[in-house]
């Protein structure tokens, strides 16, 4: 009795502790705001906002246009050190750097962090989305090193036998040596902040396509338990209008940095592709280097946004399936049927309805609660009507969800035209720079 008691306090405990709007200093997001902080992107003050735009202009803006203006080499230069796609590598960086940026700073002082996060809405989940939601949070700094620092690694090998091969001698500061080694400092700082701003956003997109994804397969427990129509499609709207408030914040951004994107792999390849292009690894390397990092970030928006838009859509699957299962259960059999074979199928069905393993094995991990073959226990769903499930099944068949750009669904047909487009130029791009196809 007393195990209990102290199981239900701590469970309202855990939900008043999801119930606030507004965050304070030592919240579950204390550790991410103080990343933020040194990553010199939190606006939660007047102070912290003024140093976070400073610090853009410098390393987004001042520092590439110093480094394209004043560091690249001139005439002098010769066929190893000159680089003749600094432009459209620094334009691009800082293009989609400032996009990130912008929007990031609008999502913040307009929703505030734990909003934007969606931990305002979690004191209506259960413990499972509560936990596993918070520790794909906890795993997001995670992934988001896992995208930059590859790319950041092979920008400083290339910075660094820039500068000590004797790409510039500017002794701006009084001495070749110090002055080369902090404008290398400034430049791999102006990379690393750009590719982490870009990635940033991409990664807080994929962390709340996976807040749902979590929400629908909770979701799927609804079909086996005693649950009525009216509950059912009271959450499926829920779940709908979360996906919407997505869509509505994140669509300028996917959309323009899609656009901006395509627009800089077909810039890039028709520098490289001219008649008189010199490309090579040392002309161009840091141009595909950059190429990758952005089809990378694209690819992450857009694979987030089909897989919530196919588990979206998976639920009129499930409620199909769960109207047929129920269907079957309830069905009279007819007075021509035998008692033993009226209780050898049912012996059959419901064995199969309780197993639904067809070969399994070889599925794998690949099906959860909201897809996957298995049937649908019958035996709670005498209670609702055929016209009530068919009308469910209508509803779900005529009002699919998902992630949407100005009214345009991006499920995997869009990813698999969009994937071979963006595929097929950064292939080519390497293909030029590096010998890479």
């Amino acid at each position: 009795m007393a195990d209990e008691e102290n199981l239900i306090i701590s469970s309202q405990t855990k939900s008043r502790s999801f119930a606030r709007y507004a965050s304070h200093s030592h919240d579950e997001l204390h550790d991410f705001r103080t990343w933020l902080k040194w990553l010199c992107v939190d606006q939660s003050n007047h102070w912290s906002a003024c140093l976070s735009w400073f610090v853009f202009f410098a390393l987004a803006i001042v520092v590439p246009a110093v480094s394209h203006f004043v560091l690249t080499c001139g005439a002098d230069c010769d066929s190893f050190h000159s680089r003749p796609y600094d432009a459209v590598t620094q334009l691009s960086l800082s293009g989609i750097a400032a996009l990130s940026f912008i929007c990031l700073s609008t999502f913040v002082r307009k929703y505030g962090l734990r909003r934007f996060l969606f931990f305002d809405k979690l004191r209506d989940e259960s413990e499972t989305v509560r936990n596993g939601y918070t520790q794909q949070f906890n795993r997001s700094l995670k992934i988001l090193f896992v995208f930059v620092l590859p790319c950041f690694a092979a920008e400083t090998a290339y910075k660094i036998w820039w500068y000590t091969s004797g790409g510039t001698r500017i002794a701006f500061l009084g001495n070749v040596v110090v002055s080369n080694t902090v404008a290398c400092v400034l430049e791999l700082c102006s990379w690393f902040y750009r590719s982490m701003v870009f990635f940033l956003v991409c990664v807080l997109f994929r962390l709340l396509c996976y807040l749902q994804i979590l929400r629908m397969q909770d979701f799927a427990l609804v079909f086996q338990v005693n649950s009525n129509v009216e509950t059912v499609l009271r959450e499926h709207l829920r779940i709908r209008r979360h996906l919407m408030i997505i869509s509505h914040r994140y669509r300028a951004f996917i959309l323009c940095a899609l656009f901006f994107i395509t627009a800089s792999q077909l810039s890039s390849l028709l520098m490289t592709t001219r008649p008189n292009a010199d490309v090579n690894l040392y002309h161009s390397g840091e141009l595909a280097v950059c190429s990758v990092s952005l089809v990378a970030g694209l690819l992450i928006l857009l694979r987030s946004a089909a897989r919530i838009t196919h588990k979206a859509q998976a639920v009129t699957c499930l409620a199909s399936k769960w109207h047929v299962c129920a269907t079957i259960d309830s069905f009279d059999t007819t007075e021509t049927e035998t008692p033993v074979t009226r209780m050898v199928e049912e012996r059959i069905f419901s064995a199969t309805c309780s197993d639904g393993s067809f070969d399994l094995d070889d599925v794998g991990d690949e099906e959860d609660e909201l897809d996957n073959s298995k049937f649908v226990p019958m035996y709670t769903h005498s209670t609702i009507s055929f016209q009530k499930r068919q009308a469910l099944v209508t509803y779900f068949e005529n009002n699919r969800a998902g992630i949407t750009v100005y009214g345009f669904m991006l499920d995997r047909s869009s990813l698999n035209t969009i994937f071979g487009l963006e595929l097929s130029l950064v292939l080519w791009l390497l293909g030029n720079t590096t010998g890479i196809s």
